[in-house]
């Protein structure tokens, strides 16, 4: 059984400061089985047999861990099935379907080169207060602190964010309040989370605008292309505990 036929229209850049362009492949029996990063694996391993620069993309895990894996696939961040790149395989195209690929769009997300991005705009925002530093003293007994259930499956939830960037990518205005919420949700469901609350969210917020993301309008893009199905209650967390600590401050 033969494979599909694909038209690749993909984003190269060869640095920062370079000018990009979308540029023709053509792709000949695909394997519907492969994942789309196997498939430009494949590309690349016939561009170097064939001398020219292989295209730069970003992976690792290639289990839908990491995050590692972001790219815009004919418009959809991930592709268009609600997974992370490395998991969307080629079952879900169509024969000679023309599929462009580009790297997440965001200011906060410069390309370095080709298919990649910088995203230590997120790092920045975890540096600046997306942990807990203050001494809990040792390891309690696990009964000594109860957690409601509730709370604990809610802090679970947001924890599952891993940092991809594709709510940034899905959003019209490049925000990246989900990112942002679902790790002031997490730390703030937890009894350890509690003492750093207010100047957490405050010093978190300070630094997303810092870095140059959009702010959120409520449009839910950012929900719908979350690879792990984070909701949007979560930047709604994020906004009450934005208001409990302006109110402390007056």
């Amino acid at each position: 059984m033969s494979g599909m036929n694909l038209t690749l229209k993909i984003w190269r850049q060869e640095g920062p400061a370079a000018k990009g362009e979308l540029v023709t492949y053509d792709m000949p029996d695909v394997n519907e089985d492969m994942s789309f990063l196997e498939m430009l694996d494949v590309l690349n391993e016939r561009l170097i047999e064939g001398g020219e620069e292989p295209i730069a993309f970003d992976s690792d895990c290639r289990e839908g861990i990491c995050g590692m894996c972001g790219l815009m696939i004919s418009g959809e961040a991930h592709g268009p099935e609600r997974t992370t790149t490395c998991q969307l395989h080629m079952l879900s195209f169509r024969d000679g379907e023309t599929i462009t690929v580009e790297p997440w769009r965001a200011n906060a997300f410069p390309i370095v080169k080709d298919l990649v991005v910088d995203r230590g705009a997120f790092d920045r925002i975890i540096e600046s207060g997306g942990y807990i530093s203050v001494n809990t003293g040792a390891a309690p007994d696990a009964h000594a602190t109860p957690v409601p259930k509730q709370n604990a499956d809610r802090a679970f939830m947001a924890a599952e964010c891993i940092g991809c960037g594709a709510c940034v990518a899905a959003c019209p205005n490049a925000s990246g309040m989900l990112f942002l919420g679902s790790k002031i949700t997490h730390l703030g469901e937890l009894p350890q989370g509690q003492a750093e609350r207010s100047a957490r969210v405050v010093s978190m917020v300070e630094q997303h605008d810092e870095e140059g993301f959009g702010g959120c309008t409520n449009i839910g893009e950012c929900s719908n292309a979350c690879p792990k199905g984070i909701g949007l209650d979560v930047i709604s967390q994020l906004n009450h505990d934005l208001r409990q600590a302006a109110g402390r401050r007056r």
